[in-house]
């Protein structure tokens, strides 16, 4: 599935950073309860990753790399890990708490080149455009 026409400046990137993670971050997108994303702001300014912007669409791939879902970025923002707020983390849709989103977060961010409650985060939200799966 060619989207490069419809969408020139769309990135492409996979949830998570297993199998298994990549799978479950994608049902929770399907599903709706997964509306937000964030990731280290030092990963942006690496130029490892597109910052997102407002009206973008990216693409959401399985672990394969086939693309399953097409999404686009209604909010971008900047915020320390420590003043994330517990709106935020249920719209990351993984935990249902503000307390389980902080433990989760704190082992990625641990895990994926280090972690401080003062860290600089990009919080992106965002909504399902289509499921590319669904064709498949």
């Amino acid at each position: 599935m060619d989207l490069e026409p419809k969408h020139p400046r769309a990135q492409r990137f996979t949830f998570g950073d297993n199998r298994q993670s990549c799978d479950a971050l994608l049902a929770l997108v399907r599903s709706g309860q997964k509306t937000a994303t964030c990731g280290a702001l030092s990963d942006f300014e690496t130029g490892q990753e597109a910052m997102p912007e407002p009206g973008r669409h990216d693409i959401a791939l399985d672990w394969a790399g086939v693309p399953q879902l097409l999404i686009r970025t209604t909010d971008v923002c900047l915020r320390r890990f420590c003043d994330v707020d517990g709106d935020f983390a249920l719209a990351e849709g993984e935990n249902g708490s503000l307390d389980g989103w902080r433990a989760d977060h704190r082992a990625d961010f641990t895990r994926n080149g280090g972690w401080s409650p003062e860290m600089m985060l990009v919080c992106e939200q965002f909504e399902l455009v289509e499921d590319l799966g669904k064709s498949r």
